[in-house]
């Protein structure tokens, strides 16, 4: 659940960040001059971290949520892969601005000196990453971006979250055979990213020529297992009769969509968001047709790579607070198995994009 900030960080540490034009390219310690090609290459075509150590990253969701658990993992390895003084991964146990503001300060004030966030409050957000800046912290809004377009992060990396959904739901409309339909399950309805994604799914609809129906859209029903799965049973049990096809762009309810129509026998056609087990063996089953999963590993992997470049000074934002696409993916029957491999092939040309194009480095 989104709650509105109630309050800023106080006493925050951060370096401003300043734009510079140059191409990135930085050598890493005790790495000849003369092989500045190689090393470029080696960190995704232009930027390679000299010394991390003296960075300690943080890595601060909005609250606790199974689409956080990949930057657990994905933290430690870029620890150790670029020499990191530190990433946590750190969470309140409640979506609430105000404690995940305290969480940070308290992070702040135990040496951490890089963030990665996901802003409980997007609305409010950037006074939030605005007051981290100006006590010297560099700062990048991972996983969701502020809403309004403004960002006072360095940069946002995220699901670009209309197009993931509009993916979904064209993915849905496919498999309904064009006519039908549809339902649409989602988060919470003040939250930008639902909105977006709701912009999406409707943008498919009407690309039908009005050959597909939205019959409804629930919002309010990712706060947790349970909530999906009485919305989604009551669902069935009103209207299942008269649903071709349910698009799920949240989490909790993709999971209780593709538990429900199997066990009701219900023959809608499913389309889920992320990589749940559950969900990837339903698809293998048959009784999911698909499912567009994210990128969170790239966002914790080149968010703290990146953090760790501003906050040595080895690079500048070009444009600071550029919004980058982290990808999205559909995955069928047909890819079920292999489709990670998109997924890390993703990874690899981002890093390159940031080097090339988000990052200035000398």
């Amino acid at each position: 659940m989104r709650i509105p900030a109630r309050g800023v960080v106080p006493g925050v540490l951060t370096v401003a960040v300043l734009l510079a034009s140059s191409a990135c390219t930085v050598r890493t310690s005790g790495e000849p001059t003369g092989d500045r090609t190689q090393a470029a290459g080696k960190a995704g075509g232009g930027a390679r971290l000299a010394d991390g150590s003296g960075t300690k990253v943080a890595l601060v969701p909005g609250g606790a949520h199974p689409y956080f658990q990949p930057w657990k993992k994905a933290g430690a390895a870029a620890e150790k892969e670029y020499g990191l003084g530190d990433v946590a991964f750190d969470e309140t146990a409640e979506w609430d601005q105000q404690k995940q503001n305290n969480l940070l300060s308290t992070l702040a004030a135990r040496g951490y000196n890089a963030f990665g966030v996901f802003g409980v409050s997007p609305t409010d957000i950037n006074t939030t990453f605005a007051d981290l800046k100006s006590q010297g912290m560099a700062v990048a809004s991972l996983g969701s971006c502020p809403a309004g377009g403004a960002n006072e992060a360095e940069f946002c990396l995220s699901t670009d979250v209309e197009l993931a959904a509009y993916k979904a739901a064209q993915a849905a409309i496919a498999a309904m055979g064009g006519h039908g339909t549809l339902v649409h399950l989602t988060g919470n309805n003040v939250d930008a990213n639902t909105q977006l994604r709701m912009k999406g799914v409707s943008k498919a609809v009407s690309e039908s020529g009005g050959k597909v129906k939205l019959l409804q859209t629930i919002t309010d029903i990712d706060k947790d297992l349970q909530t999906a799965q009485k919305a989604v049973s009551d669902l069935l049990a009103a209207k299942g009769g008269r649903i071709q096809g349910i698009v799920a762009t949240a989490y909790n309810p993709a999971v209780a969509a593709a538990d429900a129509v199997s066990s009701a026998g219900s023959k809608a056609k499913v389309v889920a968001i992320d990589d749940d087990a559950k969900i990837l063996g339903s698809i293998r089953k048959g009784s999911v047709t698909a499912t567009v999963v994210q990128n969170p590993v790239a966002q914790a992997d080149i968010g703290a790579w990146a953090l760790a470049l501003l906050q040595t000074k080895q690079c500048t934002v070009r444009k600071p607070g550029r919004i980058v696409d982290s990808g999205s993916f559909v995955v069928t029957e047909s890819n079920v198995d292999d489709y990670d491999s998109a997924r890390k092939t993703k990874t690899e040309q981002l890093k390159k994009q940031f080097a090339d194009e988000v990052l200035s480095c000398g």
